[in-house]
């Protein structure tokens, strides 16, 4: 116990008696061009990194452009060092060539595993090979998309949709970012577990489970952040603080879904035939009876689907409004293809698909993934990474890649996307190779639910611009602030005005 102690109060002292060092004698400015950050012995960018903590995906961002070969060697205090990436040579390695070598790693799963425990965002090897072979069969299935189409429609049609008319008869304001999180919540807990929290209903009431599962996220991400893993193992030993806190939401949440398994599991004893639809009940009438197992993989598949869609949505909305010439062209294609709402249809929508592809190359809901390397390498740049070494690659930074994506890169510009026909005058999507554009990750890891958060978020798009504008009620030039825990979001919200279109 002592030694932990004296250990925290090192990490408490050691950044200030560096401050007391290099404040003492003012050091000659440097004529080179170079904006890489300052970095000192023992304690690497910890003044940076503190500095820039409220905005670390941009600070990163910016490391990474700033750097010739698109990657930056981050030094954190105690020796430790991570790499972060955009070049789409380097990510093809990560992802693909040395898949084996780049896993999620000790760190990872360790700060994760009390929510996510054995779930396949957070484990590597033959498990998650196990997982992920039972999870892409059930994914592949047409019996799950219909499900899902139907649920979509459903939460859109009765709850969605009559909280915009209800806003826009009375001229309210909305927060959009909790609307659509909401929206979200109530999707994938049907799909998930066959079982609606109605936390999207006209009294937005705080649902328990929706509230313990925003704690445990936030709380859970927010190790990320420490200076040392040592500090919250810590505090999870005393059990205080935040992280009293995220055993209580953690135990909330488990709770809850041990409780909604057993009742599955129940219910499909009870019937000799039943029509498995939500991915729960799929999971076990395969023979899937563990109840951690499912538990586990459930809860990851909630993490994955509750707020990257809606993420992708709330800066779609705030992009669409600030480009009305865009605008214009989504809803002259909702009204020619408004009929075209089904699985295999809605591909038919490309201006709107091209405009959700160019909403995440600038603001992807994962602004940033990790790995950890298994053995020494050398990366395609000729980065030395060493075993145990943190390798990051940087979709929000890669969205902002001159050679990637032109001088226009800033520009909200869905035509970048779409390819014409001169002969017959037809507009195609043109797909991006994944490890340009990793933001559904890419490999064997690619994500699996792609094509239904595709089908969602156009569904959403369509039944909304139909019907109505989204206007922010602060109309300026002025950027909502990105912040990033395990998805990016914008704080404080996106404050909106429902308007019926005419």
């Amino acid at each position: 116990m002592m030694q932990s102690f004296l250990l925290l109060l090192l990490c408490f002292l050691l950044p200030f008696l560096f401050i007391i060092l290099f404040k003492s004698k003012p050091k000659p400015k440097s004529k080179s061009k170079s904006k890489s950050p300052k970095s000192y012995p023992f304690i690497g960018h910890y003044f940076t990194i503190y500095a820039n903590r409220h905005r670390l995906t941009q600070w990163t961002s910016d490391a990474v452009l700033n750097s010739p070969n698109l990657t930056f060697l981050l030094r954190r205090p105690f020796g430790q060092s991570r790499v972060i990436t955009g070049n789409p040579e380097t990510v093809q390695h990560i992802l693909k060539t040395r898949f084996s070598t780049y896993e999620k790693g000790d760190t990872f799963r360790t700060t994760l595993s009390d929510l996510l425990g054995d779930g396949i965002f957070n484990i590597d090897g033959d498990e998650w090979k196990f997982q992920r072979r039972v999870s892409s069969h059930e994914f592949n299935t047409k019996s799950l998309r219909h499900f899902v189409e139907h649920v979509v429609d459903a939460e859109l049609n009765e709850r969605l949709l009559p909280v915009f008319t209800f806003s826009a008869e009375n001229n309210t304001v909305l927060d959009l970012q909790d609307i659509l999180q909401r929206f979200a919540f109530d999707n994938i807990c049907k799909i998930a577990f066959g079982y609606d929290p109605g936390y999207l209903t006209p009294s937005l009431p705080e649902a328990k489970f929706a509230v313990a599962f925003d704690d445990a996220v936030r709380i859970s991400s927010e190790r990320f952040r420490s200076i040392t893993p040592l500090l919250w193992k810590i505090k999870r030993f005393l059990n205080k603080g935040s992280e009293k806190r995220l055993k209580l939401a953690v135990s909330e949440v488990r709770e809850f879904a041990m409780k909604i398994v057993n009742e599955k599991k129940q219910e499909l004893a009870d019937k000799s035939s039943i029509q498995s639809v939500d991915l729960l009940s799929r999971f076990l009438s395969s023979g899937q009876l563990d109840e951690k197992f499912v538990t586990d993989m459930v809860i990851s598949f909630i993490l994955a689907g509750r707020d990257t869609t809606s993420a992708a949505l709330t800066w779609f909305f705030w992009l669409v409004f600030k480009n009305p010439e865009v605008e214009k062209e989504i809803v002259k294609e909702i009204v020619e293809k408004s009929d075209c709402l089904g699985f295999d249809e809605v591909k038919e929508m490309v201006y709107i698909h091209a405009s959700l592809c160019e909403t995440m190359r600038l603001y992807p809901p994962v602004p940033v993934d990790t790995k950890a390397a298994t053995t020494d390498d050398v990366l395609p740049d000729g980065t030395v990474v060493k075993k145990g070494m943190m390798v990051s690659y940087h979709p929000y930074a890669m969205g902002r890649v001159e050679k990637l994506w032109g001088e226009d890169w800033k520009e909200f510009r869905p035509e970048r996307w779409l390819e014409k026909d001169e002969k017959t005058g037809n507009v195609t999507f043109t797909a991006r190779d994944p490890y340009t554009y990793p933001v559904f990750q890419a490999g064997p890891r690619i994500c699996l639910g792609k094509d239904m958060a595709f089908l969602q978020m156009k569904r959403v798009v369509a039944g909304v611009l139909r019907r109505f504008k989204v206007v922010p009620v602060e109309d300026d030039d002025n950027e909502p602030v990105l912040v990033s825990a395990l998805t990016s979001k914008m704080k404080g919200g996106l404050r909106v005005k429902i308007k019926e279109r005419k």
